[in-house]
C-alpha cells in the first residue's frame, strides 16, 4: 500500500495483484504498464516480473494495519476483476474490506461483466458493503457506454465512473443509479489530447442529473503545467456523507451505515467526516 497517493481522488493505493493486461483502447499507453515495465528483471523489486499479472497475498492484511481512515484505490495496478484472478481471491481481498471497514474502498475495473455477474451472484454479499465503491473506466463510446449499463445493473451501494482518459464526446449518459463521476485527460509521452468542450459536456450533464463530478486533470505530457482547472475552477466533489450515516463500532473506530448517493455540488470529503485514530 502506498500512502499519500498522487492520485488526486484517493488517499492511498494497495495492491494485492500486480500488473494486468490490455482490454481496450484506454489501455494504450497503461501508465502501470510503463512502471512496471521499467523495472523488469531488477532483482527484489515488487515489480521484478514487469507488469505480468500475478498474486501478491503477503498485501492482503495492509488495509488493517492502517488505523486512520482513508479513502483507499484497490489495485491502481491491475485490475481486480482480471479473468485470471480466482473468484476465492477477489473474495479475500473483499473479506479484508469488510473486516477494514473504518476505510473507504474504490475498486475500477475494464472488466465490468465478470464483475456485474460476481456481485450479483457468489459474491454479492461484497456489493452489499456500503464503504466499498465499485466503478468502472470509461473512455470512448464502443467501450466506455456498454460498461456504464452492465455497472448499472451491478449490485453495489456507491457505484462511480472513470472517464480517463477521455478520447472523445461520450455524448449524451444517462446517469441514472450512478453516484460519482471523475474526468481526465490522459497523460505521458504518448497523450492523446482532450478537448474541453468534451469535458464540459459531462460536467454540465452531472449538474442537470445531480451527480457528484471531479474533474482529475488535463493530462499531457507535462500534466502538472496543465493543472485541474475547468472553466476556470476546480471541481473536487465526492459522494456525500451526512451525520447521520455515521458511527463507531466498540473500539472507536468510524463504521458508514449508508452512503448519501447525492450532493448539492459542495466538496464532500469523506475522510473529514470519520474520525482519525
Amino acid at each position: 500500500m502506498s500512502d499519500g497517493s498522487r492520485i488526486e481522488w484517493t488517499d492511498a493505493t494497495w495492491n494485492p495483484v500486480r500488473g494486468c493486461t490490455k482490454v481496450s483502447s484506454g489501455c494504450k499507453f497503461c501508465y502501470a504498464e510503463t512502471l512496471a515495465e521499467r523495472f523488469r528483471g531488477v532483482p527484489g523489486h515488487p515489480f521484478e516480473q514487469g507488469f505480468d499479472l500475478r498474486l501478491v497475498p503477503e498485501k492482503l492484511d495492509e488495509p488493517l494495519r492502517w488505523r486512520r481512515p482513508r479513502r483507499i484505490f484497490v489495485n491502481s495496478m491491475s485490475d481486480l476483476f482480471h479473468e485470471d484472478v480466482p473468484t476465492s481471491y477477489i473474495a479475500a481481498v473483499g473479506d479484508v474490506m469488510r473486516r477494514a471497514d473504518w476505510h473507504t474502498y474504490q475498486v475500477l475495473t475494464k472488466r465490468h461483466v465478470r464483475m456485474r455477474r460476481l456481485l450479483g451472484t457468489e459474491l454479492n454479499w461484497m456489493g452489499n458493503l456500503v464503504h466499498v465503491w465499485f466503478g468502472v473506466s470509461v473512455e470512448n463510446r464502443r467501450y466506455g457506454l456498454p460498461r456504464i449499463d452492465a455497472l448499472r445493473a451491478t449490485p453495489a451501494t456507491v457505484r462511480f465512473l472513470s472517464i480517463e482518459p477521455l478520447l472523445e464526446d461520450v455524448g449524451e449518459i444517462d446517469l441514472t443509479g450512478i453516484h460519482w463521476v471523475i474526468v481526465g485527460g490522459e497523460s505521458g509521452p504518448n497523450a492523446r489530447p482532450m478537448r474541453e468542450e468534451w469535458a464540459v459536456n459531462i460536467q454540465r450533464q452531472c449538474r442537470e442529473q445531480n451527480v457528484p463530478f471531479f474533474f482529475k486533470q488535463w493530462g499531457g505530457v507535462r500534466k502538472h503545467l496543465n493543472g485541474r482547472l475547468l472553466n476556470g475552477r476546480t471541481f473536487d466533489e465526492y459522494p456525500a456523507m451526512p451525520q447521520s450515516s455515521v458511527t463507531h463500532s466498540r473500539d472507536g473506530r468510524c463504521k458508514v451505515l449508508e452512503i448519501q448517493t447525492r450532493t448539492t455540488g459542495k466538496n464532500t470529503d469523506l475522510s473529514s467526516a470519520s474520525s482519525t485514530i
